[in-house]
């Protein structure tokens, strides 16, 4: 079988690696393989897939229904092993093989298709926050992770460059950076977070109803992992004509829910919001990041 990557993956990889590297024209070797090494039956590559991985449904030796995943460096795939490790499935999807060739992850197959964003919103947003809070435990001692301060650091460098050559978006990443150094200045714990969770990142599964798959994982404040659920689903937000009204009410229902501070999730809210906005229009998708810094002014 022929490995082709999904568009999807090759035009969000062109974001991130602007300069092109080789890890794309190595992926079909790569994939072949990873799967004759394990002796998996490929079934589909899944499309469109995700942004910074290949996965590809396959079964075991066995016969047991497995996913393929392989990622680059720069998409931390380490970590996310890790992280995925440390859980052990508790509200994510389980590791098959522990130990494997760097970039390559087998794991269990939930339903690829079916997330909690097919849920009518109120009860996906219900679903997507139990199961946040289930994966919102104590690091490992020596964890490998970044931590809130230094991912948050390097975005800000970056939210400062785009803000000096765009006075546009200048007051709005002022007032971002603000919020993220009087949050770092007092975290109230330290916790294992997914680092990107949304609601597209629940999928259905056999063992639990709804497990989170692709973490990104970082270890800092539940606040900062709960702000990007936050906007989940912004393009109805901003089609809303109470769409800022809207979102006042999703965080303090969401903070109420998993006992976080109100306004320090409209903090991060606020600072991941026009981090990826920022980011969005640096890569060259101006709707994306128009929709994201309307939804920061409402904060």
């Amino acid at each position: 079988m022929v490995f082709e990557p999904p568009k999807r993956l090759v035009r969000a990889l062109g974001e991130t690696a602007p300069d092109g590297d080789d890890w794309l024209e190595k992926l079909p070797e790569a994939a072949q393989q990873a799967v004759a090494l394990r002796e998996l039956t490929v079934e589909r590559v899944q499309v469109p897939g995700g942004r910074s991985s290949l996965v590809v449904l396959v079964r075991t030796a066995d016969g047991t229904p497995a996913v393929l995943k392989l990622a680059p460096g720069r998409a931390r795939p380490e970590a996310e092993r890790a992280a995925l490790a440390h859980w052990g499935g508790r509200g994510a999807v389980q590791l098959l093989e522990p130990f494997s060739a760097e970039g390559v992850l087998l794991l269990e197959r939930l339903h690829p298709d079916v997330s909690v964003r097919s849920l009518p919103e109120a009860k996906a947003l219900l679903e997507a926050a139990g199961t946040l809070r289930r994966l919102w435990v104590e690091p490992p001692a020596d964890f490998p992770f970044e931590t809130v301060a230094e991912r948050t650091g390097r975005q800000a460098e970056a939210m400062r460059a785009r803000a000096q050559a765009d006075p546009e978006v200048a007051p709005l990443v002022r007032l971002a950076l603000a919020a993220r150094e009087e949050l770092l200045a007092a975290p109230p714990e330290h916790r294992l977070l997914h680092g990107t969770f949304r609601q597209s990142k629940v999928l259905s599964g056999e063992r639990m109803p709804w497990l989170a798959v692709g973490p990104d994982p970082v270890v800092g404040e539940c606040a900062f992992d709960l702000a990007r659920l936050v906007r989940d689903r912004v393009e109805d937000l901003i089609a809303q004509p109470s769409g800022a009204a809207t979102t006042r009410r999703r965080i303090k229902r969401l903070a109420e829910s998993l006992d976080v501070d109100q306004e320090r999730l409209r903090g991060w809210t606020l600072f991941r919001a026009v981090e990826s906005g920022v980011r969005a229009g640096r890569v060259g998708r101006p709707r994306d990041a128009e929709l994201l810094l309307e939804f920061a002014g409402w904060l």
